[in-house]
């Protein structure tokens, strides 16, 4: 079955909609999802997204906060850019129909302040921002007719003119996807003039997480097996503040919290955050992670504690209605009770290197949000930059997108090959796709986690490489279900971690390392790049 658009997205968070919405004015739209439409990293995002829209703010200071938690190697024109197309941005999000939080007069938006920033400019619906913006994107995008939504389809790989010809070509291009169709269990060939990667980032390749089941690292893996050059990957952001519960799988405590005043105790109520930096509880991500991640070693803990008892009960319920009402389910009051919090893997702030467009170095093929690599992050992202990039970058890959479709349209040949599963047959040893799936997580949590070393990442790379060759033994012999795709891109996205961590002789942001502790200023000020050899 082959169907045919001029856009095809490939995720349905605010990246992949904002396009699909923009796109959808000049051509027809296919807009393709592992579960169903609004379950997506941006549904999760509680803090807000990060904007200049105060007259005590200022672009440059907010271009220097980003520089500064990026830790020497952010691409700076890209942060200008993403920091004054941000107001724009945000207008763009309110005119599809996001309700953000306004003050008690209702005559401006209530900005709040996150870690890393030096002035209040996150703007927040409650502690539910993405679920917002999610609702108000998916609305939109039900409502135009351009638009056509594949729920409970997870694209297996790209469809490329060297996969056509079964040989690298000078001028490789995309043409589309292979995908499967979950709940018909057949697949499908997608056709499109533009294919547009948006399947967010890939924390469930690490044991502890508090990103959703979806995120895989699906699109980072399919554009590295097409050909497309990917970059810092060693950079996976762990949010500091999890709540620590049995049953709580992850909850994430909002960046926010600390932003209003919220202290980090050790178990016998000693704040500690003021040894490791001088902003305390408001230091950047990186370095709140590993303070927490030291204390819990040095004084064999399972988790540490975050206070807001100090703060009036009635501001934090108001502020934080739905953290408080999900602890409350769990027996904690955060009006009266500690937080326990641990770190998890939260972020990628590498992926699939693009340019100022959103193009990769596949003609044809864009790809924005937390599966790209822009330049924006750096070695550590700053608070709420994320929902931000993900908007302009939108935008600019839409216009280009429309572009390129009347001025240099990819070439297609008249028909397109569909799916052969050849002598493929069912699987009857789906322990095999468990099995692996649980070692990577856990070698990559204890061995390419928060503190690494140089022996940890040469057992890991022995450990992926063994699991790699009996999955693509697997992948070719079995006919191919969702659990056997996000496997097989699991593994590849955490061989691309390790190599990156490999590469970098240095500890720099999210990449620490006991065997180089220092920033190497001469050396280390680079991206560290990997490109799939054919």
């Amino acid at each position: 079955m082959i169907i045919e658009s001029d856009f095809l997205v490939i995720g349905s968070g605010i990246a992949g909609l904002s396009f699909a919405l923009q796109a959808a004015v000049h051509g027809t739209v296919s807009v393709v999802t592992k579960r169903e439409i609004a379950e997506s990293a941006t549904r999760y995002a509680q803090g807000g997204i990060a904007s200049v829209f105060s007259s005590e703010d200022s672009f440059d200071a907010h271009i220097e906060d980003t520089l500064v938690a990026g830790a020497g190697i952010c691409h700076e024109d890209v942060v200008r850019m993403v920091v004054e197309e941000g107001p724009q941005t945000i207008r763009n999000l309110i005119e599809w129909g996001v309700k953000f939080t306004t003050t008690l007069k209702g005559d401006e938006y209530d900005l709040t302040r996150e870690g890393g920033h030096s002035a209040r400019r996150i703007l927040h619906a409650e502690d539910i921002t993405g679920r917002e913006i999610e609702r108000a994107l998916v609305e939109a995008v039900r409502l135009n007719p351009n638009i056509q939504v594949f729920e409970d389809h997870i694209a297996i790989d790209l469809l490329t003119c060297a996969k056509l010809a079964r040989q690298p070509v000078s001028d490789n291009c995309c043409l589309g996807a292979y995908v499967l169709d979950i709940k018909e269990a057949r697949v499908k060939t997608f056709s499109a003039g533009a294919t547009l990667l948006a399947s967010g980032g890939a924390g469930k390749v690490y044991l502890y997480t508090c990103n959703p089941d979806v995120a895989s690292g699906d699109g980072v893996a399919m554009a590295y097996r097409a050909g497309a050059t990917v970059a810092n990957m060693e950079f996976m952001q762990f949010h500091p503040t999890t709540l620590f519960h049995p049953n709580a799988k992850s909850f994430l405590i909002s960046e926010a919290v600390r932003g209003e005043g919220a202290i980090l105790r050790r178990r016998d109520g000693t704040a500690f955050m003021e040894k490791y930096h001088h902003l305390k509880d408001l230091a950047p991500r990186d370095i709140v992670a590993r303070a927490i991640d030291n204390e819990m070693k040095t004084y064999g803990d399972d988790c540490v504690y975050l206070d807001i008892t100090h703060e009036p009960a009635e501001v934090v319920r108001n502020r934080f209605p739905n953290i408080y009402q999900t602890c409350m389910e769990f027996g904690l009051d955060m009006t009266k009770d500690w937080l326990p919090v641990v770190p998890a893997a939260h972020y990628l702030c590498g992926g699939v290197q693009v340019n100022t467009h959103g193009q990769t170095d596949v003609r044809g093929l864009y790809a924005i949000g937390e599966v790209a690599f822009t330049g924006l992050h750096g070695a550590n992202r700053l608070a709420s930059n994320s929902l931000l990039e993900a908007a302009v970058y939108a935008s600019k890959a839409a216009k280009h997108a429309i572009d390129a479709l009347t001025t240099q349209p990819v070439s297609k040949p008249s028909s397109l090959p569909e799916w052969d599963s050849g002598t493929a047959t069912n699987s009857d040893e789906m322990v095999v796709v468990s099995q692996n799936w649980d070692e990577i997580r856990r070698f990559m949590w204890n061995y390419v986690g928060i503190v690494r070393s140089t022996k940890r990442l040469e057992r890991a790379m022995r450990r992926i490489q063994l699991i790699q060759a009996e999955i693509e033994e697997y992948y070719w012999n079995f006919i191919v279900t969702s659990d056997l795709i996000e496997l097989r891109n699991l593994a590849t996205v955490a061989e691309l971690i390790i190599t990156c961590a490999q590469q970098r002789k240095e500890s720099r942001g999210l990449h620490y390392t006991i065997d180089y502790p220092e920033r190497d200023e001469q050396n280390g000020k680079k991206d560290t790049i990997v490109k799939k050899i054919f």
